[in-house]
């Protein structure tokens, strides 16, 4: 890397902290290791990282509250850590804002891969993967711009509007979003979605998925992105 990628990570046991951090230094990022919520809010408040790794079990402010917190104030890419698998902590973690979360004990080369993913999603939200064919589509239909019922998608400005007023979304939401507008009307799997949303080159945890496509629901409409079931989600031509 030209430039060091700044991670902020927040992990109360001081062993997994440390050897974290150190296996991610060796990996070239720069790394502020925190061991609680309130420390790490504050080291994003000064930082300003590229990243954050948020444990969900953090003490003086839970790994949640603190995704909370800091997605009111930046779309920084989060990705969650929990020592268990457990369906609530992974769903709450993504209704926080979450990108996406990895179960402990994880490896490194693991943690170092799923960062590199989110990053480069984050990096080439405006023009990556099928986000490209969108664009085309509303270059034909209206110099880059999508409509669907008062729904309005910039594609080059990467902005969105639903009745005339902007709509904020993550980078992740953005991208889901711009893959739904680039085949209207077509079923999306949810497999599908990981792979090109999420950059998964294996298999991921589905709820990842279906999170994401209910918070952007809230943004943009809850009928708008429709439910097939047994197969995936489609945008509503």
């Amino acid at each position: 890397m030209a430039e060091q990628t700044h991670v902020l990570f927040v992990e109360d046991d001081d062993v997994i902290r440390e050897a974290t951090q150190l296996a991610l230094e060796r990996d070239g990022f720069a790394v502020t290791a925190m061991p609680d919520g309130l420390s790490g809010l504050e080291a994003f408040r000064a930082d300003r990282p590229d990243i954050a790794l948020l444990d969900v079990m953090v003490p003086g402010l839970d790994g949640v509250s603190l995704c909370r917190r800091i997605r009111d104030e930046s779309t920084v890419p989060v990705i969650m850590l929990s020592a268990r698998a457990d369906s609530i902590d992974v769903v709450l973690g993504l209704e926080a804002g979450a990108d996406d979360y990895v179960t402990k004990p994880f490896d490194g080369a693991v943690l170092v891969a799923r960062i590199r993913a989110v990053l480069r999603r984050f990096g080439h939200a405006s023009g990556s993967g099928s986000s490209g064919g969108a664009a085309d589509a509303g270059s034909a239909a209206d110099g880059g711009v999508l409509h669907f019922g008062d729904l309005e998608i910039d594609t080059e400005g990467m902005e969105v509007r639903r009745a005339g007023a902007p709509v904020g979304l993550t980078p992740t939401e953005m991208r889901l979003l711009l893959e739904f507008s680039s085949a209207p009307g077509t079923v999306l799997s949810r497999d599908k979605l990981l792979e090109r949303v999420w950059d998964y080159g294996w298999g991921g945890d589905t709820r990842v998925v279906d999170v994401h496509v209910q918070r952007l629901r809230t943004k943009v409409g809850q009928d708008r992105i429709e439910t097939v079931r047994g197969f995936g989600y489609k945008l509503k031509a």
